[in-house]
């Protein structure tokens, strides 16, 4: 039995870097990018694992799950850990990154998650990023949901490891993933005797055969079909236009947002601030006495396709999450997910204005 899928030449070393150099333009950076072989995850962790170690004097920025993870991630290599918590309906600002820096003047290490997709907010990652600058300290950012909705700019911005994935606002593959470093993080990496080494986390790998190389070998067998998928992607960025594409992500946005507000029945923006509202993703909490997952199963019944979900953890029981990105960032999409929403809304004997809610998002949306 043949399958196109299963017949295709084998990717070359000059695709790959090709394709490597198509998402460096996408991010208009001049440092290297390396295409890892994995879900996001893996240069996520791989990039935390190169640069801390027991001299490290980690930030680490929580406004979701994920910073969270990197906590745990940078406590395991051996680093000191100072948490900058801030509630989950909220963003961090520049200033309490500078009151940290005040209070820790040792603190070499920063990690941001730049929009937080399972809790809908955003952080303003220019802004950080000047202080973070003027600190010296190392600067890592999660933009695996920014990416596409909103800009994500390494360079401008002062970002040593800046991790994308295309799973989202891409509209893209999530079995591989990318991440540029700085010329300071490779350093940083090189001279970490605990960096990983002969090992799928390792990012010194790929430097050493791979960038250093001259991009001519790859060190193992590539992911073809998603490599192929997210060069295909990135095309469709492309012929669309970059700045395109965040409209539709900034649009669905506001039109999700003021659907919801419209709509009535207890249901309300999660996130409080609009400009601290993610372009991916937006979030909503459910009325009182009604358990998020609860709605979310109801209006799922009537169109399994719909981007809802609840909220992960404790946030099933008051956090709905509409996911409009990449082919999801539509009118219609937003349209149908409000108005499945409102129906699940109504059996709940809430009462709910669809008419309002169609109005004001096609308002929100123009």
């Amino acid at each position: 039995m043949t399958h196109p899928f299963l017949d295709l030449p084998p990717l070359t070393a000059a695709r790959f870097a090709a394709i490597e150099d198509r998402v460096a333009r996408l991010l208009d950076t001049r440092q290297d990018v390396v295409i890892m072989q994995g879900e996001a995850l893996l240069p996520l962790e791989g990039a935390i694992r190169g640069t801390a170690g027991p001299g490290t004097v980690a930030l680490n920025v929580i406004t979701g799950p994920y910073g969270q993870t990197f906590g745990d991630w940078l406590r395991d290599c051996g680093a000191t850990v100072y948490d900058l918590a801030v509630p989950f309906h909220t963003a961090v600002t520049a200033g309490q990154i500078r009151e940290a820096f005040a209070e820790h003047p040792e603190i070499d290490f920063v990690s941001l998650v730049h929009a937080e997709a399972a809790t809908g907010n955003t952080n303003p990652v220019a802004e950080i990023g000047e202080v973070v600058r003027a600190h010296g300290a190392l600067f890592y950012l999660d933009a695996v949901a920014s990416v596409g909705a909103e800009p994500v700019l390494p360079d401008a911005w002062g970002v040593d490891l800046c991790v994308i994935g295309a799973q989202k606002a891409m509209g893209g593959p999530a079995g591989v993933s990318a991440v540029s470093v700085s010329e300071r993080a490779w350093a940083r990496m090189a001279a970490n005797p605990h960096a990983p080494r002969r090992s799928y986390l390792s990012l010194l790998d790929w430097k050493e055969r791979w960038v250093d190389g001259g991009r001519k070998a790859l060190l193992h067998a590539p992911a073809q079909l998603e490599m192929l998928a997210l060069e295909a992607c990135v095309e469709r960025i492309e012929a669309e236009g970059l700045e395109t594409v965040m409209a539709r992500h900034r649009r669905a946005a506001a039109a999700t947002r003021a659907g919801a507000v419209a709509l009535g029945g207890g249901l309300e923006p999660y996130v409080h601030d609009p400009a601290e509202a993610a372009p991916v993703a937006t979030t909503l909490r459910a009325p009182a006495g009604v358990p998020a997952s609860d709605l979310v199963a109801r209006a799922l019944a009537s169109d399994p396709a719909l981007p809802l979900a609840a909220g992960g953890g404790a946030l099933a029981k008051e956090m709905i999450r509409v996911n409009h990105y990449g082919p999801d960032a539509t009118p219609g999409t937003v349209q149908a997910a409000l108005a499945a929403l409102g129906a699940a809304l109504a059996e709940q004997g809430a009462a709910v204005d669809l008419e309002s809610a169609r109005r004001a998002a096609e308002t929100a949306w123009n």
